[in-house]
């Protein structure tokens, strides 16, 4: 700490009251886990402890600002105050409240930073912005959620502010659809961690020698709806204007800044299939023809559509315009190109992002370089070191650091966290090492390239891919190098970190001794015998007898308090289904993948989820009971009868005539909890002794 920021700190900690007349040697409190680590701890005696009547206070020249921040919180408390929500008022703080506030006497702590100022009576969140005082309260909702009781925080000051400014994700969900549920959850969790710069990469490809070589037959997607272009709209999933622009208007209120990205000129066949006049006949039809002067009358008018009007699509600060991996022997037309679109997005009022390729593309022609800003990807086709010097502001995305790229058998399937967490900071870009400080380096992006269109990869599998990276590289991307604790140490407390307020995307379970559910009808009806009160709530159409549950075919099921269990875990169940059961017969069911008793045509045993379908080589006998077990973890699922292993999905490769390259079929499954049976399409039998663990192959 510099002597300027600590006697700030010191003029703000009396100014607030923070030591009421204690030594600073007589604090004992050490300084709470989270994510990303607070920079400054100034520990006190005691806890202040959240009560039932306690309320968020909003001070009186603070609330028009703070109300909103004021309401997330509110919000977020619920699953942790069991649904009371705390009141919201503007005055002075009594005990048990929680004081919001915009104060400026510390200026050092810059846009992003904050000051938690826990005491016994009232815990303070200040801040010289709101987005501070947001930071703030996403610290607060750690805290408690790691307490056992979801009520105590240490008495003790945080001052707490970003090394970096730019703490990104990138998703390409433009050869993978994610849903705008997922997107807005995503919004959610990445501001859990402090994480405020979401790029979406909303139009891409695949690769031509994984659909017959043919450009015509490979896959292409852009996912907004366009009314000028109505056919270039994916017809497999997409978002519309409103939408997008709600999720932008979600971000803001969370402290994220979504950066949209159309990428052009490369990766771009969306573009071309729609107009095949402008695909580049020399390079290939994921090439625009930058000779073409059609070619920028089409793309203009797509940017327009996004950027123009008094309600534009885009209304955060920046877009990203692509310009990537373009044929190099076109360079000079590529940097025209580059810098045309720079100015168009400007001339809106925003500011534009590139991808990294002007040392790949060397040439004459003048490429604007003041007020954009770069992500360095790859050192080979953006020198970092020569773009510092041309004057760009450079956002770290190193590939060979950063990039997953899910079950493609290069890049990374999940990254090195280890390696990441002891040796990168946004600092470090490729095998190149700036000065700590640097001012051009405004932070860091790790990214999810879906690459292998078709491949089986699901939200789910993405996520677990992105969650511990994450937690690693938000403590990265904040606080930088951290040598006060071992990754081994940071991992071990991470483990106690979750998603955010009431989030489960990974369908985490916890149970006694690894028991989640126990249903066995026949002996005490709806309980959960494994002792964690997840009893069965709505039966339907379905009826407990002595023998099981009676699901009846249709609309037939009974539910259970969780929708689902995520990787690893283990599903115990005895069957005896009635003779002709149709095709799709479902026996476990949830918003997001069905088990299926008759999985398609097939009559044998499967599963399905996000448009897959996956069959086991095993057909389940008719009015007989058969003891059947379900096995997931990240690699893939496994089928267990009557206690012997019969198949295990997983580690299939499929190739393509002509190429020498094949594709890994990812075959897992977060196993559906949310109905036993079905609201459709229900089998027709009896299934009893269910029991659901969070471990893999408990048979084992």
């Amino acid at each position: 700490m510099t002597h300027q920021m600590k006697k700030a700190f010191l003029i703000t900690g009396l100014a607030l009251g923070l030591f009421q007349g204690k030594a600073w040697s007589q604090t004992t409190n050490p300084a709470p886990f989270v994510i990303p680590g607070l920079q400054e701890w100034q520990g006190g005696n005691g806890q202040f402890t959240l009560q039932p009547a306690s309320a968020i206070v909003l001070e009186p020249a603070s609330a028009a600002a703070l109300s909103g921040t004021a309401q997330v919180l509110q919000q977020d408390l619920l699953p942790l105050t069991h649904g009371v929500s705390l009141a919201i008022r503007t005055g002075t703080p009594t005990a048990g409240d929680i004081f919001l506030q915009l104060n400026s006497p510390d200026t050092a702590l810059g846009k992003e930073g904050y000051l938690v100022t826990a005491g016994k009576e009232v815990l303070q969140i200040a801040a010289p912005s709101a987005r501070g005082v947001f930071w703030g309260t996403r610290t607060l909702l750690q805290v408690l959620e790691q307490d056992s009781l979801h009520t105590h925080f240490p008495c003790g000051t945080a001052r707490d502010y970003p090394r970096y400014d730019v703490r990104g994700f990138v998703l390409d969900a433009g050869r993978k659809f994610f849903s705008l549920d997922f997107l807005r959850q995503y919004v959610k969790f990445m501001s859990y961690y402090k994480m405020n710069d979401f790029h979406i990469h909303l139009n891409d490809n695949g690769f031509k020698q994984f659909f017959g070589k043919n450009w015509d037959s490979t896959y292409a997607a852009f996912r907004l709806q366009s009314d000028f272009y109505p056919g270039l709209t994916s017809k497999d999933g997409s978002y519309t204007k409103q939408e997008f622009r709600d999720l932008q208007a979600l971000a803001t209120s969370y402290g994220v800044n979504i950066v949209p990205e159309i990428d052009v000129p490369a990766h771009s066949l969306a573009f071309t299939k729609l107009r095949p006049e402008i695909g580049s006949k020399k390079y290939g039809m994921d090439h625009l023809d930058l000779d073409n002067p059609v070619t920028y009358q089409v793309i203009d008018s797509v940017f327009m559509e996004y950027l123009s009007g008094p309600n534009p699509v885009f209304t955060g600060p920046e877009v990203h315009i692509g310009t990537d991996e373009y044929a190099k022997a076109a360079a000079e037309q590529f940097r025209a190109f580059t810098d045309h679109y720079i100015r168009l997005v400007e001339s809106y009022g925003k500011k534009a992002r590139i991808w990294g390729a002007l040392t790949h593309a060397q040439g004459n022609t003048p490429v604007k370089v003041k007020d954009v800003t770069m992500n360095v990807w790859y050192n080979g086709y953006a020198d970092p070191v020569a773009m510092k010097k041309l004057g760009y502001n450079m956002i770290s995305t190193p590939d060979g650091w950063l990039y997953i790229v899910p079950a493609a058998g290069y890049y990374y399937d999940y990254l090195n966290l280890p390696q990441l967490y002891n040796k990168w900071e946004p600092v470090q870009v490729g095998d190149v090492r700036f000065k700590n400080g640097d001012p051009q380096i405004m932070g860091g992006s790790f990214a999810v390239w879906n690459d292998h269109v078709g491949n089986g990869i699901t939200e789910k599998d993405v996520h677990d891919r992105v969650f511990p990276a994450m937690q690693v590289l938000a403590q990265k991307m904040w606080r930088g190098a951290d040598s006060t604790q071992s990754y081994a140490s940071f991992a071990a407390n991470a483990a106690n970190t979750g998603e955010g307020p009431g989030a489960n995307m990974r369908g985490k379970l916890k149970g006694k001794n690894g028991l989640v559910l126990q249903y066995e009808p026949g002996k005490n009806k709806s309980k959960d015998n494994s002792g964690n009160q997840r009893n069965l709530g709505k039966i339907s159409n379905a009826a407990i007898q002595r023998d099981g549950l009676h699901i009846n075919g249709g609309r037939s099921f009974a539910q259970t308090p969780v929708p689902e269990i995520g990787y690893d875990y283990t599903v115990m169940f005895t069957v005896k289904p009635d003779a002709g059961n149709a095709p799709n017969a479902v026996l476990f069911s949830s918003p997001n993948a069905t088990v299926k008793l008759k999985q398609q045509q097939t009559g044998k045993l499967g599963f399905s989820r996000e448009g897959y379908d996956y069959t086991f080589d095993y057909t389940v006998p008719a009015n007989q009971w058969t003891k059947l077990a379900i096995s997931g973890d990240h690699k893939g699922t496994r089928l267990y009868v009557n206690g012997q292993l019969v198949q295990s999905l997983e580690k299939k490769k499929i190739g393509f005539a002509g190429a020498k390259d094949s594709m890994a079929i990812v075959q897992t499954l977060v196993f559906p909890l949310q109905n036993i049976g079905d609201t459709s399409h229900a089998f027709k039998g009896v299934i009893k002794d269910i029991q659901v663990w969070n471990m893999a192959d408990k048979l084992k």
